[in-house]
């Protein structure tokens, strides 16, 4: 009996030796994924790429001719190319390669034109810790970094024979199902909504009748979106 104690004790010991094992891999899996997903996110070798105002990028650049675009805020962590695809599913889980990626891109809403010419174009970005892609944004909800960060570029087309600057002066929390900021094929008077319901407003920088809104989730509710908007000057 007591031989066969012991031999049942070796097999407990066994067992929960291999379980505390495959625990520390999924453990492990888990903190490279996280490593991952941000490392590939907040890579910035793409920069090289970018276009300037009137010279566009190399021929050979990697970035898919699927962007349109290339969006800058001056002194925070957005400055990324911009793409848009026939549908808002595509660059979810694509980066601006055309590589699967966890972070996706930052692109701009299937209905808008690729041109920009629209009176209110919409950007989305995922969400992301540390101000990358689109987590950035959570700073505007404060007056002060947004007065401080109110400037930026929009680079339209890859050739980068169209730059427009961008003034940033309002930002507001909104639910998904709550369409009026986000459909853009239904808006009317977008300004005068914006300046009813905005929780932040910067008021120290000139008007526009053009408008673009940069959309991303936010906490608590997976429903909730976060929008920063932006005057571009033409």
């Amino acid at each position: 009996m007591r031989r066969f104690w012991i031999t049942l004790n070796i097999l407990y010991e066994k067992i929960m030796l291999f379980v505390f094992v495959i625990a520390l891999l999924i453990v492990c899996y888990g903190l490279y994924d996280t490593w991952y997903v941000y490392n590939k996110a907040g890579d910035d070798g793409y920069l090289k790429y970018k276009p300037r105002a009137g010279s566009g990028m190399s021929e050979d650049a990697p970035i898919t001719e699927d962007m349109v675009a290339w969006i800058t805020i001056d002194g925070t962590n957005i400055d990324y190319p911009v793409m848009q695809a026939a549908d808002n599913m595509k660059y979810l889980n694509l980066n601006p390669y055309g590589e699967y990626s966890l972070s996706g891109s930052i692109f701009l809403d299937s209905r808008n034109s690729a041109d920009f010419s629209d009176d209110y174009s919409i950007l989305y970005g995922h969400h992301m810790e540390y101000g990358v892609m689109f987590g950035a944004l959570d700073e505007f909800l404060d007056e002060k970094y947004m007065k401080n960060h109110s400037k930026g570029t929009l680079i339209v087309g890859r050739d980068g024979s169209v730059s427009y600057e961008l003034g940033v002066f309002a930002c507001m929390k909104v639910n998904e199902y709550d369409k009026k900021m986000l459909d853009p094929d239904s808006l009317e008077n977008i300004s005068a909504l914006i300046s009813e319901e905005a929780s932040v407003i910067n008021t120290s920088i000139k008007n526009s009748d053009h408008i673009m809104v940069l959309s991303t989730c936010t906490e608590p509710v997976s429903t909730n979106r976060l929008l920063v908007f932006c005057y571009i000057y033409e």
